[in-house]
């Protein structure tokens, strides 16, 4: 495992982070191959409540280990986020799956191209490597998040990514679990951050280790942050779907008694009509709601870009001694 020698990677403040749980099996190798592929990083690995010995095995090789008692990965990295300081952050599970020696590329992305997020969409030659559901999963979610919000990334909930300090310190983290990749994605897309996704090895877990990742349950809750996430990035097009609905409800509902009433001058279904005026009320309401909040959401996303641009973005050393 070798990465190709780049003297401004050596030479950048770079921290690796870590979350794990349980991860006692596997996060030895990814300590050491992180160690030797990034050899002037910091390592830093976050248990996250384990019942094994993942943080006597992690300090053992070197890594920095800190406790995050608040249980969710979600809650790992924004924890992280917040306590650690460097240039270049490369964030990766504690599972063994994803191949270290990608690391110095993604780095000099960031440093090179001026990047603040550099994704790594997972390729596996291996059948076990996705287990059952998953990568149906993750097609079907990074799907809607592409029609949704851009079509940027072909691998949403990967857990391997290179940040700038630009991204880290600005990003306005809610997630508490799996959820975490989905929001990082949406906020580069909706910020326009400029980003890049590279392919790199995804192998499977080693036998005797289990994912934490629950298909149905994470999938739900990763489908129902996208769904909150297009209320709060998108709150028109979100209402005004809304109100499309409850209009095309109400027509089915009041044509016909509007026609019974045109021809006999009498309305025998009162309570029908009674809910029609009521879904006709819900769809005014909705459109009032979606431009109202539109304004704020707008409003939102230049508090957030002012607070990214309040923070220098990611350059080689050699460009911060030039500009000095």
């Amino acid at each position: 495992m070798t990465a190709l020698p780049d003297p401004a990677v050596g030479a950048a403040r770079i921290a690796v982070l870590i979350p794990c749980y349980n991860e006692a099996q596997t996060i030895r190798s990814v300590v050491d191959g992180f160690a030797a592929c990034l050899p002037g990083a910091t390592i830093y690995v976050y248990d996250n409540n384990s019942s094994d010995d993942t943080a006597r095995v992690a300090a053992a090789c070197g890594a920095t280990v800190r406790i995050a008692p608040l249980q969710g990965k979600g809650n790992v990295i924004h924890r992280m986020f917040a306590d650690i300081d460097a240039e270049v952050y490369v964030l990766v599970d504690g599972d063994g799956t994803y191949d270290p020696s990608a690391a110095p590329a993604m780095v000099s992305s960031v440093l090179d191209d001026g990047l603040d997020m550099v994704c790594a969409a997972r390729v596996s030659q291996q059948d076990d490597a996705f287990r059952t559901g998953h990568k149906f999963g993750n097609r079907f979610l990074t799907g809607v998040v592409r029609a949704i919000f851009g079509r940027q990334f072909q691998d949403m909930l990967t857990g391997y990514r290179a940040l700038s300090r630009r991204f880290v310190k600005s990003f306005p983290a809610h997630s508490a679990g799996f959820e975490i990749e989905t929001e990082l994605t949406v906020h580069t897309l909706q910020m326009r951050i400029p980003s890049a996704e590279i392919q790199t090895a995804y192998s499977a877990r080693p036998e005797g280790s289990t994912s934490k990742l629950h298909t149905v349950r994470d999938g739900t809750r990763i489908l129902r942050m996208i769904i909150l996430l297009v209320r709060d990035e998108r709150p028109l097009p979100f209402f005004a779907a809304i109100a499309l609905f409850t209009v095309a409800l109400t027509t089915v509902l009041g044509v016909p008694i509007a026609q019974e009433y045109l021809r006999s001058g009498l309305v025998p279904r009162f309570p029908t009509l009674i809910v029609t005026v009521g879904l006709a009320v819900v769809a005014m309401f909705s459109t009032a709601c979606g431009l109202i909040l539109d304004t704020v959401s707008r409003a939102r996303l230049e508090q957030r870009r002012l607070a990214y641009l309040a923070i220098p973005g990611p350059r080689r050393p050699e460009q911060t001694i030039a500009a000095q």
